[in-house]
């Protein structure tokens, strides 16, 4: 690493969030930029940065700072841009003139150790002095736990972040117990609060250490595996490999959370050794097994009178016949309390649920919800009902993250109907049926052979598993879908046989290609040139008309063919830099008027604009999935404005571009829930974990019309055979059984 010595002369950007900023400083005579996850610096200090020389493709030549030591100013027009480069409060440049002028070189110390000798100077009354000494003592406050932290390895994105969780207490709550980042801070791990504890002299054998890493084991179970408890022996065992101490100890501090129910143990059948949870999982099985129970018995309030002549008047009216598995489905949807509908692409699942809505229309309160608002919004365009995501159904407070629909306040429906299950975790069912209250119908649907839900559980199969609730599993594709060949090689795929590929006049090709720099080339040919050829796009807009049409979804987000490295290359393809084109760099990533972007956290109080006929219409919310392209960007501003489905126009200030990211290419985990025309997949192989049956399922069944797979024939042969399914230790399934035994 190579060091640079700088005066500091402005901040050009900063995220307050995680600290980024773009600094211009001057060393010698040579003025620099400097970037980096940095405190707030102000004109005239001295700042010595140690990290390296980069050269930007837009930006030129950059010093990228990993670590800094800051001087104080040290001559008096450095003091006075010091004091009046807008930091501190109630000081701008004219006051900053005054104080120097009258303090001269003493005037940092005066502000360390007297600042209530600002009152001397005319024009400044108790008041103001207090308001700047506070604004002052803050800022070298930040700057003393920013290389405090820095010291013991932690970046100055992650140390910025602590000290606005922390503040003035930072140094004494770390000094006093390290392990507490583990709980209040997103992105601190137990390995980094065990190495600032060691290095602090903390004794290896405590008991925070201990019980801070059995807590971090269960937490990391949860959040990274879905698992919503460990075995004891497994328990054990991780934690032994991760102190460095033997079992036996282990036991021991096991046994004192176990008295202190930091951690709750229960039995299940057929299983020896004891499973060891976090109360909040533990409590959150048990209560949906309880609330589900309760549905089952209570039954719906209002019935369907002559099942039998409805249904036919349906048929006769809609002009469809429904098979014996459907015909079966519907009849439980309307008489039983709960029932799970499940099948794969092509069962009919949305034919059944508009079924439902017309059978129960006229005297039921009907609710449609789904977990996401890509997947609520198919359903909505599916039905021709209105559909809400899960969290808005339950009015979601994301600032207090909490649930206003609950026990206390229940939805007030007669039939819930909830689409793609297999993305719900413990956390949003508990929540779910929390505000169900009993002789409401629960109608869950979903596919229980794609990618489980990203938070802990595995709710929709341990459902399914446990024989409990009523369920129909559709198996019969119909004749319309059976002549999509997109339909039948899914269903190949999920009955463990390779698809068919390069069919004559199908809708799923094959791309032979020798390894991921070949086929992430073939990708970029594929959407720039071929495809648009093959469908005909016409040349004005085709830019727009890809971007809405075509999606890349692949296995993994590192190497070659991970969505970071295509999303660059995608970029540079579909939306190269050219004269006239607005860019905007936030982070690592440089935004470009007109790329494909996805809202990747729900957030209810943003607000957009949608054209209508009867004028400009205003409301809240964008969710987690929603994608669009950047329609315009204010650089200056830091500023940009997004169209989400070709109708929603959101803007989105400095803070929140946090929420966007480049979707050229998304991974299938990130894609769940969404449907796209045409679905593009390198399929060039990667970790067995995610090399699997249900991934590459997942990832066709998100294709409307037509599939590209780019790659080779024995990765997705492997694919198609390695139907390991990553066993998650939840306790759902037992809790159900339990219940009628």
């Amino acid at each position: 690493m190579e060091q640079l010595a700088a005066t500091v002369l402005d901040t050009t950007f900063r995220n307050d969030e995680n600290g980024y900023s773009v600094v211009r400083v001057l060393s010698g005579v040579s003025e620099e930029t400097v970037v980096g996850a940095l405190p707030q610096l102000s004109a005239g200090e001295m700042v010595t940065f140690t990290g390296d020389w980069s050269e930007h493709p837009v930006y030129g030549r950059q010093f990228s700072a990993k670590r800094y030591e800051i001087a104080p100013p040290d001559s008096l027009p450095a003091i006075e841009r010091y004091l009046g480069s807008g930091l501190i409060r109630g000081v701008g440049a004219a006051t900053a003139k005054l104080i120097v002028g009258y303090f001269g070189m003493e005037t940092i110390e005066m502000l360390d150790k007297a600042p209530y000798r600002l009152v001397e100077i005319a024009g400044i009354g108790p008041k103001r002095a207090k308001m700047i000494s506070e604004s002052y003592t803050a800022q070298v406050s930040t700057r003393r736990v920013m290389i405090f932290l820095q010291n013991y390895g932690i970046t100055p994105g992650l140390a910025a972040k602590i000290a606005k969780k922390y503040g003035s207490d930072t140094i004494p709550v770390i000094k006093g117990n390290p392990y507490r980042l583990v709980l209040d801070i997103d992105g601190v791990g137990f390995l980094t609060a065990d190495r600032i504890a060691l290095s602090m002299g903390v004794d290896p054998h405590s008991e925070f250490r201990l019980r801070s890493a059995l807590y971090h084991l269960l937490s990391e179970a949860a959040n990274g595996y879905g698992h919503t408890y460990l075995p004891a022996a497994m328990l054990k065992e991780q934690a032994s490999r991760l102190l460095g101490i033997g079992e036996d100890q282990i036991e021991n501090q096991i046994t004192q959370a176990l008295l202190q129910r930091i951690i709750i143990s229960t039995e299940l059948p057929g299983q020896e050794e004891p499973c060891l949870c976090l109360p909040y999982f533990f409590h959150a099985e048990q209560e949906i097994a309880t609330r589900l129970s309760y549905l089952m018995d209570s039954r719906p309030y209002k019935k369907v009178d002559d099942f039998p002549r409805r249904i036919a008047e349906l048929e006769a009216r809609q002009g469809i016949e429904l098979s014996e598995l459907q015909r079966k489905a519907v009849r439980g949807a309307v008489e039983e309390g709960v029932i799970i509908i499940t099948g794969g692409p092509g069962t009919g699942k949305t034919t059944i649920i508009k079924c439902i809505l017309q059978l129960l229309e006229e005297d039921n309160e009907i609710m449609l919800c789904a977990p996401t608002g890509r997947a609520a919004k198919r359903m909505t365009e599916a039905t021709g009902a209105e559909a809400k995501t899960i969290h808005r159904m339950l009015e979601y407070n994301g600032e207090a993250n909490l649930f206003q629909r609950k026990e206390e306040n229940p939805l007030e429906t007669d039939c819930l109907i909830v689409d793609e299950m297999s993305m719900v975790d413990v956390t949003l069912m508990r929540a779910l049926l929390s505000a169900t209250m009993p002789g409401t119908r629960l109608i869950l649907v979903g596919d229980a052979d794609q990618l489980p839900s990203v938070g802990a559980g595995n709710v929709l199969r341990d459902m399914l598993a446990s024989g409990i609730l009523p369920s129909v599993r559709l198996t019969e594709i119909f004749r319309q879908a059976e002549q999509s060949m997109i339909v039948r090689n899914s269903h190949r795929i999920n009955e463990g046989m390779l698809p068919y590929l390069n069919a004559k006049g199908s809708d799923f090709f094959f791309e032979r290609s020798t390894g991921p720099a070949a086929a992430a080339k073939t990708i970029c040919d594929l959407l720039q040139r071929r495809l648009p050829e093959y469908l005909k796009i016409p040349e004005k807009n085709r830019r727009r008309h890809i971007v809405h049409l075509m999606q890349v979804l692949t296995p993994t987000k590192k190497g070659d063919c991970g969505s970071v490295a295509l999303n660059r290359v995608l970029q540079n393809a579909l939306n190269p830099k050219r004269k006239g084109l607005e860019t905007l760099l936030h982070g690592d990533t440089e935004f470009r008027q007109g790329d494909k972007v996805i809202h990747i956290k729900n957030n209810y109080q943003i607000v957009y604009i949608r054209d209508t006929a009867d004028g400009r219409e205003e409301g809240t919310g964008v969710f987690n999935g929603d994608v669009g392209y950047i329609e315009s960007i204010d650089a200056d501003e830091h500023r940009m404005t997004v169209c989400f489905d070709e109708e929603r126009y959101v803007s989105y200030q400095k803070e929140q571009l946090e929420l966007l990211e480049l979707a050229y290419c998304l991974t299938v985990h990130k894609s769940q829930g969404s449907e796209f025309p045409v679905v593009v997949m390198p399929v060039v192989g990667g970790p067995p974990m995610l090399m699997v049956r249900n991934l590459l399922y997942t990832a066709l069944t998100r294709a409307r019309e037509l599939v590209v797979l780019v790659g080779q024939e024995d990765v997705i042969a492997r694919m198609v055979h390695n139907n390991r399914i990553v066993k998650r230790y939840t306790t759902l399934k037992a809790r159900l059984e339990a219940i009628v035994q």
